[in-house]
């Protein structure tokens, strides 16, 4: 019989280990996987109710196995009144309770308990053991769920006790379908309203295909958020290659098996409560793990049993890879952990500063036992010994209190042993914490300077006070090579002596797998320039490097250049980021400034530009203590005008778009509409890791961020991000003509052609069909199949590659843009995923994200959407260049520039004086002229009006010009008679009453 390569013959291949039929490729030992086999019966679509989205056969056989005098009081053995009732009421505590509360905890009607699933037993209790072997595991192949659409089919369904927990929709590769056409399916085909997909009727959905596997928690139409649920390969996204099959077996073979289910049932599924602090409302939330966080949980308890009480270990993970429910999850278990009977540890210590980490892990308690009797909280002096005492397993205290804790468990506690998880040590707060945590850990009680809570910590650890009774596990994103010593796992290579962590979840990966955003992809330093007068008149002799020091600071510090750079953050922040609706028009941005006068003197310039811009957005400032500013003392408070701990919340809100830091809020603060920052202040190591890192939390439709550094240069930021970074991808001094070059190499090679990306733009943005795209991605691909040679193919598409970096890059930073750049873009992103790999061609960094081609199109399209009605009217010059020709300048009008500059400004030794006349003659006033906002003011509103809007185009375009054209930004910004004078002759050569012409 043929090889079966469609979906049908995954469905038949997942449902073949599952139910215990062994594949006739695999022996039988391979077969059982790491659990002992899949342990499921196979179920029968048939059998199942859509009304109340169950498996009634299912269900009855198990309670008339376990529970036949319940199943006989209540009368529901038979068809009738009593049984609808009951699957009524039944159906009413899943939608109130969920599904996971209603299998640990059954549910009561009329006067019975019934029990919905048996939870494991200790092996002596045999009777348990008996009714725990009665659960019945099923999956359910093309089973059609709707009431409506009775045709609709899921591919594969897992019931436990005939509930629903699983559901998968397959695709393969072979036959041209992916987990993006999966996660389509659910987006757009799978009605959130039907019952089997309501709120915690199911554990999670699963988009799988041979090569990848999404899950998702809760379907919401267009806004399911599907998340990668892969092991990772070289350090990054997607699979390693399977020897023994096929990439994703491991979901069917280790994950999904009866064993592993019913763990992840029983210790990491649930549904969370969470009260918005501010509103005071709540929503719920269903969990399920990622599986870095399946994975370490269950590899550190496995070490743990095995080895016993004393061992040191280090958990990499980056952040936004869900540390905090990994830290709760493993708190939890290594409390119950028992080795024949008795439990390993008597408590479980965490240390943390985090209030959010405190709540996750009482959420995650009250899933399984009374919270009250098992977690204390160490706020106070004798809470630590309070709590051993009367026997908490669960204790979390502050960093602070860390050498309190290893004190009291060293000299008291001699005979008890104890895990201690230490979160990594971070305050959003500022600095406080770190210098009470660094004053209670030094020998004297004085605070060792320049010293992290991290160095405290493991200063305390090598001094050689690391207790024998006690287990450590300490959770970073970024170890320092002290850390890593500390509390890494200590191998050979080439016979040196090196530390690794037990368990890593890169911030590689988890920038692939989209986790986290890439907050270096769009990072871009912008020089400093100024002036300096020269007011000595004698020559004193300096120390160089201490006078280079203080004259930058008085520069950078000085009124008048606060005030240019502040008007660039803006400039910036509206034109490029509001104006081109990033993060949907929610994107916020925090300006880091070098201390607290300085962040003050941001926040009153910042504010007045906003003011002068008639910008209806505000800024906020965040510092920490009462400081002296201009001989009075200030708060946060009083200038902002709320509360201090409403700042988090007011970001949040309009009118508020910038947050303004002097160390506060640097540090550990996750707030996912973050999306630009703006620095002005030294930054090296790990400080640069996690403030840029500010920016890095994940959320639906952002799609990237973008960092503008003052102060720091691309090298300085490049070598802090690299130890945990692995592969940076750095933008800086992007040459725009480079996109000319690159676009010329890839027609040359005649793999498309203009028509077939014009043809497959319209389609797309159309929202056509894969069907309706297909054809031409097909005929492209096979030209680069057949028509090139592997030389070609690796430099086709090495090229294809840079310019959608490049592209993406300077879309997002410069305010130009093309729209043959933009439809060749699009067209290149949907192309080069089906390119195969040339010879010789890296594949580990080929996957792209396809799980978020649709939130890419929606912004693409509604970008493109404005930037094809400028084509009709009239385009920006540099769109020009792409679709038609470049408007000739008006030289009667502006040779008369050309002569005043030359007459006035040449005697100034410019870089290249010709080309800067030609710039100020002719580009300038085009691009001025070419801004929709000037021509629309021209059209309809008055000479003052116009001349606001002129004024503005004006700084757009000179701040575009920064990179190319240094010596002219500097001119514009700094010498108020070059800006006066440029800003009169552009208008006099521009302005046009009434008119709506193209200049």
């Amino acid at each position: 019989m043929a090889t079966d390569t469609t979906e049908r013959g995954l469905e038949s291949l997942i449902v073949e280990f599952l139910t215990g039929q062994q594949p006739s490729s695999r022996d039988a030992q391979d077969v059982r996987g790491t659990y002992g086999g899949g342990g499921y019966l196979l179920g029968d679509a048939a059998d199942f109710d859509r009304e109340h989205a169950l498996d009634l056969r299912q269900l009855l056989a198990f309670l008339s196995e376990t529970q036949p005098k319940v199943l006989a009081q209540l009368g529901i053995a038979a068809p009738g009144p009593e049984r609808v009732q009951f699957l009524a009421w039944l159906t009413g505590e899943i939608a109130k309770r969920g599904v996971v509360d209603i299998l640990r905890r059954g549910i009561h009607h009329k006067s019975q308990k019934v029990e919905l699933y048996f939870v494991t037993p200790s092996p002596d209790n045999t009777q348990a053991v008996a009714r725990f072997a009665a659960n019945r595991f099923t999956v359910t192949r093309q089973l059609r769920y709707s009431t409506n659409a009775i045709r609709l089919a899921l591919d594969l369904v897992l019931f436990i006790n005939g509930l629903p927990l699983v559901t998968f929709e397959l695709k393969n590769s072979l036959t041209k379908q992916n987990t993006a056409d999966a996660v389509e399916q659910y987006q757009t085909r799978r009605d959130p309203a039907e019952r089997l997909f309501q709120f915690g009727r199911c554990l999670v959905h699963l988009a799988v295909d041979d090569q990848d596997v999404q899950f998702c928690t809760e379907l919401k139409g267009k806004d399911s958020w599907f998340l990668p649920f892969n092991k990772g390969w070289q350090d990054g996204a997607g699979n390693p290659p399977n020897p023994l099959g096929i990439k994703t077996d491991y979901l069917w073979r280790n994950v999904l098996t009866r064993a592993s289910l019913t763990d992840i049932l029983e210790h990491y599924a649930q549904i969370v409560e969470e009260e918005d602090e501010r509103t005071g409302k709540w929503h719920r939330k269903q969990i399920f793990p990622r599986y870095q966080q399946l994975t370490v949980v269950r590899a550190l308890l496995a070490d743990v049993r095995t080895r016993g009480v004393g061992h040191r270990y280090l958990v990499q993970h980056s952040r936004g890879s869900g540390k905090s429910n990994s830290i709760a999850w493993a708190a939890h278990q290594l409390s119950e952990l028992e080795v024949e009977g008795a439990p390993l540890f008597d408590s479980v210590v965490v240390v943390t500063d985090r209030t959010l980490l405190d709540r996750q892990i009482r959420d995650t308690l009250r899933q399984f036992t009374q919270v009250s009797s098992i977690l204390g909280h160490a706020r106070h002096g004798g809470d630590l010994r309070r709590f051993i005492a009367s026997g908490k397993r669960i204790i979390v205290s502050t960093v602070q209190k860390f050498p309190v804790i290893v004190a009291e468990l060293g000299a008291e506690h001699r005979g008890r042993r104890f895990a201690i998880l230490i979160d990594e040590a971070h305050s959003s707060q500022g600095g406080r914490a770190a210098t009470q945590m660094n004053m209670a850990l030094s020998p004297d009680g004085e605070e060792v300077a320049g010293e992290t809570m991290e160095d405290a910590i493991n200063r305390l650890m090598e001094s050689g006070k690391m207790l024998a009774n006690a287990s450590y596990f300490a959770f970073t994103a970024t170890p320092k090579p002290k850390t890593a010593q500390v509390f890494g796992k200590r191998v050979m290579r080439d016979g040196k002596e090196c530390f690794e962590p037990f368990h890593s979840y890169t911030m590689k990966q988890a920038i692939e797998e989209r986790f986290i955003m890439d907050v270096l992809a769009n990072y871009t330093p912008v020089p400093s320039f100024y002036r300096l007068a020269a007011t000595l008149e004698e020559d004193p002799l300096f120390d160089k490097k201490e006078a280079l020091k203080k004259l930058r600071r008085y520069v950078e510090g000085h009124d008048h250049a606060i005030r240019i750079k502040a008007e660039i953050m803006v400039d910036h922040f509206l034109d490029q980021v509001i104006a081109r609706r990033k993060l949907g028009g929610k994107a916020r941005a925090m300006i880091v400034t070098a201390g607290i006068a300085r962040a003050i003197d941001y926040y009153y310039a910042v504010s007045a530009y906003l003011i002068d811009r008639r910008s209806p957005y505000k800024a906020i400032l965040a510092f920490s203590g009462e400081p002296q500013y201009q001989e009075k003392k200030v708060t946060e408070s009083g200038i902002n005008g709320f509360p201090s701990n409403q700042i988090r919340f007011k970001v949040r809100e309009h009118p508020y778009r910038f947050l303004i830091v002097a160390e506060k809020f640097q540090t550990g603060y996750d707030e996912p509409l973050l999306h630009t920052m703006y620095v002005d202040k030294e930054l090296a190591g790990i400080k640069a890791v996690q403030t840029l890192s500010r920016l890095n939390r994940a959320c639906p439709g952002k799609l990237n961020t973008g960092v503008l550094d003052f102060y720091n240069d691309a090298d300085t930021i490049q070598a802090a991000f690299q130890p945990y970074y692995r592969t940076t991808i750095l933008s800086g001094g992007t040459d725009p003509n480079r996109l000319h070059d690159l676009q010329a190499d890839l027609d040359r090679h005649q793999v498309y052609t203009q028509d077939e990306i014009d043809e497959l733009v319209t389609r797309y943005l159309a929202n056509a069909r894969r069907d309706r795209l297909d054809p031409i991605l097909d005929r492209c691909r096979a030209r680069y199949q057949v028509d090139l040679d592997a030389d070609a193919q690796i430099d086709f598409k090495g090229k294809a590659k840079a310019f959608l970096r490049t592209y993406g890059f300077l879309s997002a930073i410069l305010p130009f843009s093309r729209a043959s750049w933009e439809k060749l873009s699009i067209f290149l992103h949907l192309l080069v995923p089906r390119l195969p790999a040339p010879r010789d061609d890296d594949q580990g960094t080929e996957i792209l994200a396809a799980v978020d081609m649709d939130s890419y199109r929606s912004e693409k399209q509604a970008t493109l959407s404005l930037r094809l009605e400028d084509i009709d009217g009239t385009l920006d010059p540099y769109n020009e260049r792409g679709g038609g020709r470049k408007p000739e300048p008006e030289l009667e009008r502006l040779s008369r520039i050309l002569r005043e500059f030359n007459e006035r400004w040449g005697n100034i030794a410019w870089v290249d004086r010709d080309r800067i006349a030609k710039v100020i003659a002719e580009e300038i006033p085009a691009y001025v002229a070419g801004n929709s906002a000037y021509r629309n003011a021209m059209h309809h509103a008055n000479r003052d009006k116009a001349r606001i809007e002129h004024d503005s185009a004006l700084r757009q375009v000179i701040l575009g010009m920064f990179t190319d054209h240094q010596d002219l930004f500097k001119r514009f910004q700094d010498d108020d008679q070059f800006r006066d004078w440029l800003s009169e002759s552009v208008f006099a050569a521009t302005y046009q009453p009434g008119s709506q012409r193209t200049v």
